[in-house]
């Protein structure tokens, strides 16, 4: 019985090893927890398309946690009146050109303005989408720069007649040739009247979707869809006003804006 017991225990001894052998220990998964602040500034450029217009912008802004980002706002761009309608003539002496009928004033925009992003989504994933949402306000100054046309005025008597081309804004004095399609060739050019810019004071604001692709990229990468408004002081005269047409202080218009920068610390 003895020899039969030590057997059987030298058997089992001998099994361990290999039973041991056999386990495979398998390595707890550690899921990597992206959230925290990685950077503390932010800096992006914006190429901003409007209903009436279009703006090129920067941003200057400082990561004050996970979800919430401050920003200062700087931007340039151009508004037109919904009412505008451009038109193309091709005069007597075969000069063509464009214009815009019954301009008085171009709307250049400069806006000023502090602003906050808002992140509603967790960013779990580093590549992820980020949903959020935007608000700025500050001022806005309207620079009113004089719209010019070339005229076609013709001098003379007889053989002495002849056309001459002048470029002129409106006035009450040549209101019968500036709202004549017959004596228009076209838009002076954009540069003429910069010497003779008008201000306007006012506010301006947005508030609007966001979205952010890549949350803890160095690189910024967003777009963001809404609605934007400037206010100004008094009228802002881009039209000749008629019965039918009148000049507003405000505007107010849906925007989808591009935004592309880089993070830092």
């Amino acid at each position: 019985m003895r020899i039969v017991f030590s057997f059987l225990l030298i058997i089992l001894v001998a099994c361990l090893p290999e039973a041991n052998a056999q386990r495979v220990i398998q390595p707890k998964l550690v899921e990597v927890d992206w959230k925290g602040i990685i950077y503390k500034k932010e800096w992006s450029i914006d190429i901003r398309l409007h209903e009436n217009g279009a703006a090129i912008a920067y941003n200057s802004g400082r990561i004050r946690s996970y979800r919430k980002t401050n920003y200062y706002h700087l931007e340039l761009g151009y508004i037109k009146d919904p009412r505008e309608k451009g038109q193309s003539r091709i005069s007597q002496n075969g000069r063509s050109g464009s214009f815009a009928y019954g301009k008085v004033n171009s709307l250049i925009n400069l806006r000023f303005g502090f602003g906050t992003k808002h992140y509603l989504s967790e960013k779990e994933k580093r590549k992820g989408l980020a949903v959020g949402y935007t608000y700025q306000i500050g001022p806005s100054i309207a620079l009113l720069k004089p719209y010019f046309l070339d005229l076609e005025y013709v001098v003379g008597d007889g053989e002495d007649r002849t056309t001459v081309i002048r470029q002129e804004k409106y006035s009450a004095e040549n209101a019968d040739v500036f709202l004549n399609e017959d004596f228009i060739i076209g838009h002076a050019g954009f540069f003429k009247g910069f010497d003779e810019i008008k201000i306007r004071a006012g506010i301006q604001g947005k508030i609007g979707a966001h979205f952010a692709m890549g949350a803890f990229d160095k690189y910024v990468k967003a777009f963001e869809t809404g609605v934007m408004f400037d206010v100004f002081t008094s009228n802002i005269p881009i039209l000749i006003e008629t019965e039918e047409i009148s000049n507003r202080p405000f505007f107010v218009k849906l925007y989808l804006n591009i935004q592309l920068g880089a993070r830092s610390n």
